[in-house]
């Protein structure tokens, strides 16, 4: 498996200057996947930026891992309606435009 796409959960760990454990509570709670590659685990660099805000949140929000998990599902739930107002949005606009 090619690991271009991926990053160590350690150099993340270093370069954002948090624990190991925060990224193995995001895994463990679902809100990321981590993949071992030669029992080295790495996260996905498209992942990030949503890792970040989680970050963010724990550390300067102090918002625990539960409160992380709520607002995630809901931030989910906010951009799937989104996405589907803009769907329904567009239909309509094919309606009145005839």
């Amino acid at each position: 498996m090619e690991t271009e796409n991926f990053i160590t959960i350690r150099q993340f760990c270093s370069h954002y200057n948090i624990d190991l454990t925060f990224i193995h509570t995001l895994n463990d709670y679902g809100l990321i996947e981590i993949t071992t590659v030669e029992e080295i685990p790495y996260i996905q660099k498209e992942c990030i930026k949503d890792i970040e805000k989680m970050i963010r949140l724990h550390y300067d929000l102090e918002i625990n891992m539960e409160g992380i998990d709520a607002i995630s599902y809901l931030l989910q739930r906010v951009n799937s309606m989104q996405a589907e107002l803009n769907m329904l949005k567009n239909r309509l606009s094919l309606y009145e435009n005839e």
